[in-house]
């Protein structure tokens, strides 16, 4: 009788009762820190007051220079709040959101303890989700971010009663104007990231019309692959990764060398765009081992972790109607639209098919992913619905399932329930 609830009314993930306030970590730095530890810009400045000039702040012009980024000269100057009174700090709902300075100016205005960078309104009221994506070489990363960020916006969001925005106009400037457009509207396939490139995260939110469900606040850093296998890049990267909510661990047909030349075979004379062989999958799950894994409990972590096949279009060179590796028939090759729910029925047939297909092509990858990761699951997806030719998407470019591992790790943080339709 409990199973036929079940599959009738679905599942969802145990609730904890929710505290009244949360660590925070920073967007931009990663850092995880208490929400009375944060720091204020001040909301103005006064030229006879030297604490209060404008200034230079060297800890967010030296998080500028990681990425690239110009300096700023002066600025307003930080408020410290061990420097005010207990009567002039400002909170909501137990955490500290203002202060009201010497001068009696109020500053809403919250920075990271570390980078200086602001903060979101909603940082301390609720878990600081982070989704990071990680992947070797020319996996797709960038391709993947933006397909995803735009599915998100266009149809995932209004599928759950949300909005998915850009946390300030700059990211959604260089969003629309670096990745979007060129892929989207003139069909341009982006450049792969070099690991030169120093790219400040895209920062969007997930919110709920719903207001008692917390927003998301999704931090999509587009690392470079190659760098995922350099120890000295990643540790630059990986505090992103270690204090991630969730991970998105893209892997390319492609890399597999069990394949890669049977599908090169079955592609023909114009086998559209195909990237040179680089690392495989398990050294990146190695690389991962080395920087953080090793130090959690157990040598295992627990972030939810969707394993995510990309560019499964290319999956149909090596399909048949026997299925030696997937069937033609494949749910692979069919989009599904999630709306208000995981369809859990899609999500198990989607998530058996590809660990089989990846055990029986890359058995050490598996088995990695088996030793290390407590909670995993696998899906394919096509960030454009075909492979580009010349660098160039020809048609109309048609996701399939792309979100689907977004909404996946939606249903693990308990945003949204799982239900059985079949």
């Amino acid at each position: 009788m409990f199973g036929l609830l079940k599959k009738m009314f679905g599942t969802t993930q145990p609730e904890a009762p929710r505290p009244q306030f949360y660590d925070i970590v920073c967007p931009y730095c990663f850092s995880k820190f208490h929400h009375e530890d944060v720091v204020f810009r001040a909301a103005h400045y006064r030229d006879d007051d030297e604490a209060f000039n404008l200034q230079e702040d060297d800890k967010l012009n030296d998080y500028r220079k990681k990425f690239g980024l110009a300096e700023i000269d002066e600025i307003e100057a930080i408020v410290y709040p061990s420097t005010i009174p207990d009567d002039n700090k400002i909170y909501t709902n137990g955490v500290l959101m203002g202060v009201s300075d010497k001068y009696a100016v109020v500053t809403r205005k919250r920075l990271c303890p570390g980078c200086h960078n602001e903060l979101p309104v909603t940082a301390g009221k609720y878990p600081s989700n982070i989704l990071s994506i990680v992947g070797a070489t020319s996996v797709g990363k960038s391709v993947y971010i933006t397909s995803l960020i735009h599915t998100l916006q266009h149809v995932t969001a209004n599928n759950f009663n949300a909005a998915c925005i850009p946390l300030n106009n700059a990211i959604s400037r260089r969003f629309r104007d670096d990745y979007e457009i060129p892929l989207f509207e003139n069909g341009n396939l982006l450049d792969a990231t070099a690991t030169t490139k120093r790219q400040e995260p895209f920062i969007f939110q997930f919110v709920f019309k719903d207001e008692n469900k917390a927003p998301l606040t999704l931090v999509f850093f587009d690392v470079a692959g190659e760098g995922m296998t350099e120890q000295e890049y990643l540790q630059l990267h990986a505090p992103h990764i270690k204090n991630s909510a969730g991970i998105l661990f893209l892997v390319d047909p492609m890399q597999i060398r069990a394949i890669r030349q049977k599908m090169l075979h079955q592609m023909g004379e114009n086998p559209g765009e195909i990237v040179g062989l680089a690392r495989e999958p398990r050294e990146v799950v190695v690389a991962l081992f080395e920087d953080f894994i090793s130090q959690q409990e157990n040598n295992k972590t627990n972030i939810p972790t969707a394993v995510v096949l990309t560019k499964s279009d290319l999956l149909y060179t090596l399909s048949s109607d026997e299925g030696e590796y997937i069937r033609s028939n494949s749910n692979v090759f069919h989009n599904v639209t999630h709306s208000g729910y995981l369809n859990l029925d899609e999500y198990e047939n989607i998530n058996g098919e590809i660990r089989r297909f990846l055990s029986k092509v890359d058995t050490p990858f598996v088995g990695s992913i088996d030793v290390f990761f407590n909670e995993a699951s696998y899906f394919a997806v096509s960030a454009l619905g075909s492979n580009p030719v010349d660098r160039q998407v020809s048609g109309i470019i048609s996701p399939i399932r792309v979100d689907e591992p977004f909404i996946w790790l939606l249903y693990k943080l308990g945003y949204i329930e799982g239900r059985h339709v079949q």
